[in-house]
């Protein structure tokens, strides 16, 4: 199994134990609530949304990182057409993390 299918596979494991955020206002909302541990944005997210959530995190001290496309994030997910997530447990977010790195 490759690192990328082991981190995908862990994001739906995040999904399933209801540690993921989706939809930009909810995910802005946990930034700055503290709540979200982890930012995932999908390699071809618009530049305005990318703007928004990675000046979003930088000023909370998030760290976000760039993953798959939408399609391979969506699916890890069990939705259609995602292209931030975040994952609001510690344990998790180090995981997926690693497996990043």
């Amino acid at each position: 199994m490759s690192d990328q299918q082991k981190y995908l596979n862990m994001i739906g494991l995040a999904t399933r134990a209801n540690k993921v955020t989706v939809g930009e206002d909810q995910i802005l909302r946990d930034i700055q609530k503290g709540r979200a541990k982890l930012l995932l944005l999908a390699n071809n997210i618009g530049p305005n949304s990318l703007k928004k959530l990675t000046d979003k995190s930088k000023f909370y001290q998030v760290p976000y990182r760039i993953v798959a496309d939408r399609d391979e994030l969506s699916h890890a997910i069990g939705q259609v057409g995602r292209v931030a997530i975040v994952i609001t447990d510690k344990g998790f977010a180090d995981k997926i993390s690693s497996l990043l790195d």
